[in-house]
């Protein structure tokens, strides 16, 4: 199903019983608990794996002389289509740091050209950089990226972010100016329900999910898969429980891993034995050795 933002998904999954899992954003789910807009959710709703980060990007035209979030008070800035992830991440942010600009919620390719003519005074745009929709600008149309403070009411729900001349090399207006430019981030979990009648039917998914995931690292898949950790907690949430017992199984074998590696960088020229099946077992049986030691030490 397309998504309509982490909200949507957030009551889908809560309440339509042909959603199995969806993709929410941390901020969003931690707003909606407090909130209570959709009763309980702690046990009702549960996590499968956490994602990939996303970062905010703030637009605004480089000779506005807008220098600084503050300055968007009053001002027009596009949120965002209405009920979007956008909208509900971007009023947050402002209204943690205090800023009432005027929103408005335009499509994103409408908001560019309405902020390229003047008629508003900034974009907010979020996605994992490097943002498509951020690079495709080139930075030569008279745009330029405003940095957001991390400040402290923002630290509950996000994290600090930098937008570098490593994600946007053809930001000359990045580059020059800023060259490591201040944002916040949060990350994307893949959510589920908690209801046991609907278990049954999240057990075949997370399996194929978890099993399958190398194939997001390969090309031409955003680099932002890259840096998943299908360990990494979420912070207040119960994981699947399916999915923590094949997460507590692959992290030993990810330790094991770690292991071996050091085996083999203190065993020089030892991985030349890889290349049979015999030399494997004997190598094999040197690690155990080896490990055996290490854990008498």
């Amino acid at each position: 199903m397309i998504g309509r933002g982490g909200g949507q998904s957030i009551r889908d999954v809560r309440f339509l019983k042909g959603v199995d899992l969806g993709i929410t954003q941390t901020n969003i789910l931690n707003a909606y608990r407090r909130a209570n807009d959709f009763g309980a959710l702690d046990g009702r709703i549960v996590y499968i794996a956490k994602l990939y980060n996303e970062e905010m990007h703030l637009l605004v035209r480089a000779r506005s002389g807008v220098t600084s979030v503050d300055q968007l008070g009053g001002k027009k800035v596009s949120f965002g289509e209405i009920n979007s992830g956008t909208q509900l991440t971007a009023r947050d942010i402002f209204g943690r740091l205090g800023i009432m600009p005027d929103e408005v919620n335009l499509s994103q390719a409408d908001a560019l050209e309405k902020l390229k003519s003047g008629e508003i005074a900034a974009v907010v745009v979020i996605g994992g950089k490097p943002s498509a929709a951020i690079a495709k600008l080139k930075g030569d149309e008279g745009l330029r990226l405003l940095p957001i403070p991390f400040a402290k009411q923002l630290q509950d729900d996000y994290l600090p972010a930098v937008l570098s001349d490593i994600d946007y090399p053809e930001w000359s207006s990045l580059t020059k100016v800023f060259r490591r430019l201040r944002s916040v981030r949060f990350s994307s979990p893949t959510i589920g329900p908690g209801a046991a009648s609907r278990i049954g039917v999240l057990n075949p998914l997370w399996g194929v999910f978890f099993q399958n995931f190398s194939a997001f690292h390969q090309k031409p898949r955003h680099p932002k898969w890259r840096e998943v950790n299908l360990a990494a907690v979420l912070p207040g949430w119960a994981r699947f429980a399916a999915a923590e017992e094949w997460v507590a199984r692959n992290r030993e074998m990810a330790s094991s891993r770690t292991q071996f590696e050091q085996f083999l960088q203190s065993q020089p020229g030892q991985s030349a034995k890889m290349d049979s099946a015999e030399g494997r077992e004997r190598l094999f049986s040197e690690f155990i050795k080896w490990s055996q030691a290490r854990e008498r030490r």
